[in-house]
């Protein structure tokens, strides 16, 4: 039995003598205290993410100062909706950080797998390092907010306002925490975090008070943390001493009232009074914050999502279930699996569909600013020259911080920063960026690909948009199965990319480059991550496509021999960028042997060793180097025979020189496919990615149907025609126009994100027109935009006791287009921004302005005169103005109120005509139309007017989209 010991006595033995092995080699306080520092370097070194966050805070706490500035305490519903609106503004920010933290949490799975550290000190290191920004943002945000607005001038009761907010902001912070540690991905993630903080608004107290609540939901209200912070906050501002007075403003409450001003100023949203409740709220946000990490602690521990989601798109029926499954690549002892020698395809005798391409290079120089000083450059490479011919392949070599991957992305025109000087030349011929672009293929080394493709959907992509339109389909087709077979991928051809291996990744990288046809190719470390096999049979077939006449130029770093001897020439760099060698490698690579052998002080080629490992170890860039620091390499390759064979092959005809035999490489079109191609391949691909992306849009419809229920069960019992039930129903309209947008805008940031280095790299190779990928990223979102909307409206409409064919119709469509236009708003942000982080930021950032100016909180009617233009451009604010106009302030007939007997005629069936109840004194005898126009700014005949501002908006947001994708690129090389 393997499972027990053969011996006890020698366990006993082992028991006694040895030391056993700790499971880990930290303390939990030098554990929590090393992941400390870790996080605080990381934040501190996301400056973008840190001053999105302060420029949010300052701006925000600006605007809601001003404007609310120096309320009266006794517009109970002003002094509410500040703090209602402040104390979600600062917590639900923290929402921004979850793209981060589940990105993060791939690199926890990771250590924590290998005991690297305890779960519980990574929760109490990720927590402790929040607070010096949590409590930064309370002081700055709380601090303008409290005494621009005019709260009471206390220095208890400030203190009391800043502590209660700091604990909310920082136990929602740790409830958003849960949700990074428990969600699948982030697709789930965002949509439950807008669900929750939509609970956390409807419940809190403001827009619907406690007894307003009906009885089954009325849990929520006491569970909600933003419930316990409103009543917290309004206990402190009226029962202070300035406030909790029996006369205020020449009113004497105890008389009129039987209680204090302040007391029934509470009373009017039943908020309990009794200042025990603002220290209940303290004890009830520190049990929030340890339950929520106590929560997360238990989802990391114990729950992780490592499953790959690789699925494969079966193309034939079977006996099996018709559902996506596993698949797997056969190992290399597979019966079937193909050897190095076994891949064999005959690349030669293909039409050929390229153009022979000699690349040459002549004293190129590149260099960079300097990080600590603007002023000063650094240069990276320094006068590097030489050529790659048709049918050979070259070797881009050296130690790290060489220059390899530098010297290729200078060649091959991929830096977007940096001074470049030299020549660089296509047969001959000064080479122009799209002469570069279109007749050459570059391998990546980071292997970015849209991954909700397969990968015969990839080559097939590659192949169709990147080989010239003239080439016929089925040659297209052909080279795509060429590349499946010559990188050994029919096994996994119809296995979606996502999840797939790194040797799969790496396999499909090269593919794509291939199906396109180059002229000339380049590889950027193309084996690395790949095991011995795996990196010779990809090397062999790079091999054949060079015997078919192609170009090859590859960085590759300490090959094994059997690799290094399919290189025909090499390019060798020392640290520095400077050149050590180049030329022909001979067989075996004896010329390179023979040339370092001749040097004085190296020591010979010991028999069966490395060439490559050698050869670096020679100028000091190996593992082991004793010559290195006494022979100057450079200046003996500039003497050598080597250099002067250089020199003159760059003064031949046809390499650096142009050649009246070989016409210049020249190109009528800057892209191969058509237009129409390309519009067909875009849309196609998006289309696939969506519906292969089912935590993204089911997600959509869930949250959608879960608004309709929430909305609709809340407020089926609602009388609109009183004042008190008017407001609901308006603040209702409202939440669901924030949330039914917001939720759209959230989780398009992750999927416009996670496609957009694809967007970079095919853009590069100019295998597209930006026009085509930005008409495929709007049309793929029309139809499961229009359809999620009809199954809200279907639900919501009838629960919520609105009626009419054509209202219903209206209303489905306005949601629509508001949800299509938030949509577009947050692709356009991260087509303009660098991250998904700081779209979030700024996002939020530009939506709360939005929503302070909507039209509701403030009314229309009280937003102060010098922030009008603010509402006049808010987006949203047409959408909402539809559809209060569609519900509230339809009235064909208005009734006529008789002020001698108080009585109305006239009054018609529809709500819009129907008098407003319970309405103050100071209001008067108004309809409910009349109320929604007059103090809402939603008018009934400025519909259609709304809806084509709205579409102009959509436009707008487009047209930005599309500049963001033609001009910008937050890609650095």
């Amino acid at each position: 039995n393997l499972a027990k010991p053969t011996s006890d006595k020698l366990k006993q033995v082992a028991e006694k003598h040895m030391k056993p092995m700790p499971a880990f080699h930290q303390s939990f306080q030098v554990s929590a205290l090393t992941l400390l520092r870790r996080q605080m370097f990381i934040i501190g070194r996301n400056k973008p993410y840190i001053f999105g966050r302060a420029l949010m805070i300052t701006v925000m706490g600006l605007l809601y100062a001003t404007t609310f500035y120096q309320f009266d305490p006794k517009e109970i519903q002003v002094v509410m909706g500040i703090i209602f609106a402040g104390t979600l503004f600062l917590s639900l920010g923290q929402a921004s950080q979850l793209p981060t933290s589940i990105a993060a949490r791939e690199i926890f799975y990771k250590q924590r797998g290998a005991n690297f550290f305890r779960t519980a000190s990574y929760v109490v290191a990720n927590s402790v390092s929040q607070l010096p920004l949590c409590i930064t943002e309370t002081l700055i945000f709380g601090t303008l907010v409290y005494w621009m607005c005019g709260f009471v001038s206390e220095i208890l009761e400030f203190l009391l306002f800043l502590m209660v907010l700091f604990m909310t902001n920082f136990g929602l912070g740790s409830f958003f925490f849960v949700l990074t540690a428990a969600a699948p991905d982030i697709n789930i993630a965002t949509p439950i975090s807008m669900a929750s903080t939509l609970i956390f608004i409807i419940f809190a107290g403001f827009i619907i008070t406690e007894s307003q609540i009906p009885g089954y939901f009325i849990w929520l209200y006491w569970i909600t943390p933003v419930s316990w912070t409103l009543r917290a906050l309004a206990i402190i501002e009226y029962r202070s001493a300035a406030l909790d007075v029996c006369v205020y403003d020449g009113i004497d409450y105890c008389t009129t009232e039987g209680t204090t001003m302040g007391k029934y100023y509470l009373q009017l949203f039943d908020i309990k009074s009794e200042k025990i409740w603002i220290f209940y709220c303290v004890i009830y946000m520190a049990v929030f914050y340890v339950t929520c990490m106590t929560l997360g602690y238990l989802a990391l521990e114990y729950k992780r999502y490592e499953t790959p989601e690789n699925v494969g798109v079966s193309t034939k029926k079977t006996e099996e279930d018709d559902a996506y499954r596993l698949a797997s690549t056969p190992t290399s002892n597979a019966s079937k699996s193909l050897t190095a020698s076994e891949v064999v395809v005959d690349v030669s005798a293909r039409n050929s569909t390229f153009t022979p391409v000699t690349v040459a290079f002549k004293n190129l120089r590149y260099s960079v600013p300097k990080p600590s000083n603007p002023k000063e450059s650094i240069e990276l490479l320094k006068g590097i020259s030489g050529f790659a011919l048709p049918g050979k392949m070259t070797a881009l070599m050296g130690a790290s911080g060489a220059g390899k991957t530098t010297l290729m992305d200078v060649i091959a025109h991929r830096k977007t920063g940096g001074t470049i000087s030299g020549q660089i030349l296509l047969n001959g011929y000064e080479a122009n960026e799209l002469a570069i672009r279109r007749c050459t293929g570059y391998c990546e080394q980071m292997d970015i690909h849209s991954e909700a493709s397969t990968i015969r959907e990839a080559l097939t992509f590659s192949a169709f948009l990147r080989q010239d339109s003239s080439v016929p389909d089925s040659a297209k087709y052909d080279s795509v199965e060429e590349c499946l077979t010559l990188l050994d991928m029919h096994d996994i051809a119809d296995q979606i990319i996502r999840g797939s291996s790194t040797e799969q990744m790496k396999r499909l990288t090269i593919g794509v480059e291939l199906a396109a046809q180059p002229s000339v190719l380049f590889l950027d470390e193309p084996t690395s991550g790949l095991d011995a096999r795996s990196a010779k049979v990809i090397m062999d077939g790079v091999r054949k496509v060079a015997d078919s006449g192609r170009t090859i130029v590859c960085t590759i770093h300490q090959p094994s021999s059997e690799v290094f001897f399919l290189f025909d020439s090499l390019l060798l760099l020392k640290r520095g960028g400077e050149t050590v060698f180049f030329g022909d490698l001979g067989h075996k690579c004896k010329h390179l042997v023979n040339y370092f052998e001749a040097l004085p002080g190296i020591s010979p080629l010991p028999s069966k060793y490395n060439p490559a490992t050698w050869m670096l170890e020679c100028i000091g860039a190996g593992v082991s180097n004793n010559s290195a620091d006494a022979m100057d390499f450079v200046s003996t390759f500039e003497a050598s025979e080597q250099k002067k064979k250089l020199d003159r092959a760059l003064s031949q005809e046809g390499i650096g020189l142009p050649s009246s035999d070989i016409p210049e490489l020249l190109f009528a079109k800057k892209r191969a496919a058509a237009s129409m191609t390309q519009m067909h391949f875009l849309v196609k691909r998006f289309l696939d990615m969506y519906w292969r992306s089912p935590t993204y849009n089911l997600t959509r419809v869930g949250m959608s149907v879960f608004l309709a229920l929430l909305f609709g069960v809340t407020f089926t019992q609602a009388e609109y025609e009183t004042y008190q039930g008017l407001n609901s129903g308006m603040g209702m309209l409202f939440m669901s126009t924030l949330f039914n947008g917001m939720i759209s805008f959230q989780c398009v940031l992750s999927v416009a994100s996670a496609d957009r280095p694809a967007f970079y790299r095919e853009r590069a190779s100019q295998t597209y027109n930006a026009f085509w990928y930005f008409v495929g990223s709007t049309v793929v979102e029309i139809p499961y935009v229009f359809g999620g909307t009809l199954v809200y409206t279907a639900i919501f409409f009838p629960l919520v006791q609105f009626t009419g064919f054509y209202t219903f119709v209206m209303y489905w469509i306005n949601t629509s287009l508001l949800i299509l236009m938030l949509t577009y708003m947050g692709q356009m942000f991260v087509y303009l921004l660098p991250s998904e982080e700081v779209a979030g930021i700024i996002g939020i950032l530009v939506n709360s302005v939005f929503f302070l100016f909507m039209g509701f909180s403030p009314p229309a009617n009280l937003i102060p005169s010098g922030y009008k233009w603010l509402y006049t451009i808010t987006p949203q604010r047409f959408s909402l103005a539809i559809l209060g106009a569609l519900v509230f302030a339809d009235c064909p007939d208005e009734p006529v109120y008789d002020e001698e007997t108080k009585t109305w005629s006239g009054v018609g069936s529809e709500l819009g005509c129907q008098p407003l109840e319970n309405a103050p004194v100071a209001t008067g005898a108004v309809t409910v139309k009349q109320f929604t126009e007059d103090v809402f700014g939603m008018k009934h005949d400025e519909i259609w007017t709304n809806f084509v501002v709205t579409i102009a908006f959509i436009v707008v947001f487009r047209l930005i989209a599309l500049l963001g994708l033609r001009f910008v690129n937050s890609q650095k090389r």
